[in-house]
């Protein structure tokens, strides 16, 4: 006997409103509403919903609203609704629980904990509207000593770097994971803006190799898609070793999601699951990541950058040393709050630390050891706003990967049910129907706003702080402050308490 589980959402429709024009039927994926011949009325399956707001939004009479059920069990403070219901499924279906998205739980996000300085008079500010305020950086290994000829020419022969216009990159999303035209908004939100986006461990479609010069592309477990014009097409390459969402595990796209244009990309057979092994099969140890880094180098004739991607774990600073010592020339860290298309519940919620915290151990160990500059570092796993990259750089980053952000931008309502395939916006799915509602055309554009409004905020923050350029903000704990932090984090996080001075 299968345990009823009460739905978690309830769709309210007002009678009145509503003038059974059927769009909430032909708009949703999940099959939620539906006309009632007998009645002539409108009717939804409440058991079906997850919240994606497609019919609220399009609802011609703005008759529908979704709210979250109030049907609860016995209180108890320690077996909540939620957890019983997972109990139930699990009782209902022996399999494994699993999420999208990224943590949703409410554990402590640093970001909020911590505010940026404003200079007075001693020291005053920038006006970035009348002063010029640099945003572009590099990315890659910094020379320990730059040598010139009689004439003013470089003597070294300096490392391959990337690049931007802005300290913000779109990170790994497959395709597979998501659509085509999401990776087709990506890319050319990339290119217009100077930066790059990653396409996860999926491959490149054949389309998108002329946005090669703002593509990173990914070597992951799996290997999907890896082969030699692959390598050469990209502006960076970048070994997956760990993801937020999910350390310690490999990489799952159920067989769903496997469409004709996917299988090819990706190199497997259409309608089969693509799962990634936990581990790189020939890596074992830092001199195995050492073989693989300089392979890959080899491959492209040491003219792209290495960057090594970790999950953000309680060791995570003597990793980032061993891959410093590597070859690589960037470390990537993603948080337990990054997204992902899917991930098994009790890994994504409870494995992993915050970004925050791996990001200031990671920086401050590189720096005691006197080898900050043969990395760059980027991070990412939850950066919501332009006001967590300015403290994310503070804390030691070079630049952010955003992921989660850039999909709400294109349209995303954060319903965290991905994995299903059956998205109402058109991101996270295959299917040719649901896909072309995200229009390329107007979803780059959305991007690039995005990020535009968020570099001129960073600007206008660095102002305040009487900081004209990215490089001099890099790692200059002193302009943040903490608020509500225990010693313990302060000391982690390598800054002061609110009201401390310099």
């Amino acid at each position: 006997m299968n345990m009823y589980i009460q739905p978690e959402y309830e769709v309210i429709r007002n009678s009145d409103k509503c003038i059974a024009c059927r769009v909430c039927e032909r708009q949703c994926a999940n099959l939620v509403h539906s006309f009632d011949p007998d009645t002539g009325k409108m009717k939804a399956d409440d058991s079906k919903c997850v919240n994606c707001h497609r019919c609220v939004c399009l609802c011609p009479t703005h008759a529908l609203k979704i709210v979250k059920s109030d049907d609860t069990y016995k209180i108890n403070a320690n077996w909540d609704n939620q957890t019983i219901n997972e109990v139930y499924k699990q009782a209902n279906t022996g399999g494994v629980l699993l999420s999208s998205m990224g943590n949703p739980k409410p554990y402590p996000i640093f970001w909020d904990k911590m505010l940026v300085n404003a200079s007075q008079v001693t020291n005053p500010p920038i006006d970035p509207l009348r002063e010029p305020m640099e945003t572009q950086l590099y990315l890659g290994k910094r020379a320990a000593k730059i040598e010139r000829d009689e004439k003013g020419k470089l003597k070294n022969t300096l490392a391959p770097q990337l690049k931007l216009q802005v300290p913000i990159l779109f990170s790994a999303m497959s395709y597979g994971s998501i659509s085509y035209n999401a990776h087709e908004s990506l890319a050319r939100a990339a290119e217009e803006l100077g930066t790059y986006y990653n396409t996860g461990e999926g491959g490149l479609h054949k389309d998108f190799y002329k946005y090669g010069k703002n593509t990173i592309v990914q070597v992951a477990s799996g290997r999907f898609g890896v082969f030699k014009d692959y390598l050469e097409s990209a502006a960076a390459i970048e070994i997956k070793m760990g993801q937020g969402a999910k350390p310690g595990i490999g990489g799952h796209l159920p067989g769903a999601k496997i469409s004709a244009d996917v299988s090819e990309t990706r190199m497997i057979p259409q309608g089969v699951d693509a799962i990634s092994p936990a581990p790189h099969h020939d890596i074992y140890s830092i001199e195995d990541l050492r073989q693989l880094v300089y392979s890959l180098k080899e491959a492209t004739e040491y003219k792209k950058p290495v960057i090594v991607k970790i999950a953000a774990v309680h060791n995570a600073a003597a990793i980032a040393s061993g891959i410093a010592r590597s070859g690589a020339d960037i470390i990537a860290i993603d948080g337990y709050r990054g997204g992902t298309g899917a991930a098994p519940t009790r890994i994504r919620d409870n494995v992993g630390i915050p970004i925050e915290l791996a990001l200031a151990q990671i920086d401050q160990r590189l720096r005691d050891e006197g080898i900050r500059d043969e990395v760059s570092i980027l991070v990412g796993g939850s950066i919501r706003s332009s006001a967590d990259v300015v403290k994310a750089i503070a804390l030691g980053a070079d630049a952010c990967y955003i992921g989660t952000a850039a999909l709400l931008a294109l349209g995303c309502h954060l319903c965290r049910s991905c994995h299903e395939g059956k998205c109402n916006w058109g991101i996270a799915t295959q299917r040719p129907d649901l896909v072309k509602r995200l229009n390329p055309d107007i979803g780059y554009k959305r991007l690039v706003n995005l990020v535009t409004a968020w570099n001129h905020e960073i600007q206008e923050m660095m102002g305040g702080m009487g900081i004209n350029s990215i490089e001099a903000l890099r790692g200059n704990r002193l302009m943040l402050r903490g608020i509500g932090l225990t010693d313990t984090e302060l000391n982690l996080l390598g800054i002061k308490y609110a009201g401390e001075s310099m």
